[in-house]
């Protein structure tokens, strides 16, 4: 089963460098956010909104995880199809519930990243990444 997962689909070189580059430029983009909080949760400030009423604390904790350790993640190509998850929901939270109200040039970034990770799911990283050398 996780094999599955690990999967970095096969493709020609210059897919795969494309995957590689939407990878981890979006990826380094989302760490802008993710760093941030994740030293608010070092310092155990973890003040944050509760969109979808798991509570504020769960609720930063996982927008952490979504957005710095499963960047990380995708930066390196590890368990890509599985760290792409957390972000998309994150992201499906951000422009759907927390900023349902707002212009759509608001929604608009949240949607975008949704629709990357959602691709990185579907297609996996490529031949550039560690899933790359584990699948093997």
């Amino acid at each position: 089963m996780i094999k599955k997962f690990l999967n970095p689909g096969s493709y020609p070189a210059k897919a795969s460098l494309g995957l590689f580059v939407l990878r981890v430029t979006t990826s380094a983009l989302m760490l802008t956010h993710g760093w941030p909080k994740f030293q608010r949760l070092l310092a155990g400030n973890m003040r944050f909104g509760d969109p979808i009423g798991l509570g504020s604390e769960l609720s930063f904790v996982l927008v952490v995880t979504a957005e710095f350790l499963c960047s990380i993640l995708l930066i390196l190509g590890l368990f890509s199809r599985l760290a792409s998850i957390p972000p998309a929901i994150a992201m499906l939270v951000a422009f759907s519930v927390t900023h349902a109200d707002d212009p759509f040039g608001t929604q608009e970034k949240p949607i975008l990243y949704f629709m990357i990770y959602i691709v990185l799911f579907i297609t996996g990283p490529g031949k550039y990444s560690l899933d790359k050398k584990l699948y093997n």
